[in-house]
């Protein structure tokens, strides 16, 4: 086992995380590839302390990769919602059902058909192979690509294919034979915690002997940045209508684009098509502009201004289409909301929070 390996396994001992709800072992040494899997995708693009409460929620809701395979889409969504990157939910979901179709019901061991799967590429596959079952494969996320970065010196976008390359390299080097489970844990708490993006820990680090961002003084450096740009704004009204019951309109986004999939409120481009637009759902007195918001997606900004019809009566036929609906409160705990919607109908005592 080589130095890194080793003071890294010594310092997870005494200080990394150890009773993650998804770290529970099922035998000695290993973890369920199930839990595994579900915690890596939540983990992508969000942090630990928000992913836990989705976790144990989904959990409860789905605890066998066979129950997620068999729940609808809107289940699984709606136990989604507010994690965001929904494609995320979607690929998950069809992962399981093939993995019931044609892997007896459980995450295949073989690398290269882990990798076949929708959704898991080659860092997420190796996290389930050595965290489950104890493989010897390296992972390379955000946190891990932070510490070999810095540790080996290695300037320009981790996110370029030939600076990646390289990371790859070291992670497979450093990823000892044994431990191989706890290795790879150990390395993004390291992340998570201590080899932080801004004002690293850098004295608690069990690799600041060796590490050359340390010792050349380049922690504020690397990872080098990517060149900043500015996000293009994009505006829209979002229409509460609400009739006497409480019951909101909602519609089924498209098979693609922002939110594919998830129920959304009514859109309309300006003041004009949002009447007629409300028109053709309901009939409406009047409209009640509410507090525009911005939400931000990682290529966009989009200006949300909502308008409330309230006390709408709904014209005859709107029940009868698949992908728009009159949702009741209980109705609406049990759909995949995009965030802004579900925060939106919150403000309004429409839904409860999620989880």
């Amino acid at each position: 086992m080589s130095d890194f390996a080793a003071d890294l396994l010594a310092w997870f001992d005494r200080h990394g995380r150890h009773d993650l709800p998804w770290q529970q072992p099922t035998a000695p040494g290993r973890r369920d590839a199930y839990r595994v899997w579900l915690s890596e995708v939540m983990l992508q693009q969000t942090q630990v302390a928000t992913v836990i409460p989705y976790f144990q929620r989904f959990m409860t809701a789905l605890p066998t990769l066979a129950d997620l395979a068999a729940a609808a889409e809107d289940t699984v969504l709606a136990l989604w919602s507010g994690l965001g990157y929904y494609r995320r939910a979607r690929f998950l979901h069809r992962a399981a059902q093939v993995c019931v179709e044609h892997h007896g019901g459980e995450l295949p061991r073989d690398i290269d058909a882990l990798r076949a799967l929708p959704g898991i590429g080659r860092s997420t596959a190796g996290a389930i192979l050595a965290q489950a079952y104890g493989l010897r494969h390296a992972i390379l996320d955000g946190n891990v690509k932070r510490v070999l970065t810095r540790y080996h010196g290695i300037h320009g976008d981790p996110a370029q294919s030939a600076v990646e390359k390289t990371l790859w390299k070291h992670a497979e080097a450093h990823t000892p034979e044994q431990r191989v489970a706890d290795y790879t844990q150990a390395i993004m708490d390291l992340g998570a915690t201590v080899c932080v993006r801004a004002r690293p820990l850098c004295e608690a680090c069990p690799l600041r002997l060796g590490c050359v961002a340390q010792r050349e003084q380049l922690t504020t450096v690397l990872p080098s940045s990517k060149p900043g740009k500015t996000l293009p704004s994009r505006a829209t009204l979002m229409l509460i209508l609400r009739d006497s019951k409480g019951r909101v309109l909602l519609e089924r986004r498209g098979p693609s684009g922002v939110w594919a999939g998830l129920w959304s409120l009514p859109e309309a481009e300006d003041s004009d098509s949002a009447w007629r637009i409300a028109k053709r759902h309901a009939r409406i007195d009047d409209a009640q502009g509410l507090t525009p918001f911005v939400h931000v997606f990682s290529h966009y900004r989009l200006k949300i201004e909502p308008w409330l019809f309230d006390a709408a009566t709904a014209l005859p036929g709107i029940a009868d289409n698949p992908d728009r609906r009159w949702c009741s409160l209980d109705e609406l705990r049990a759909l995949g909301l995009p965030t802004p919607v579900r925060n939106l109908l919150q403000g309004l005592n429409l839904t409860l929070a999620a989880g």
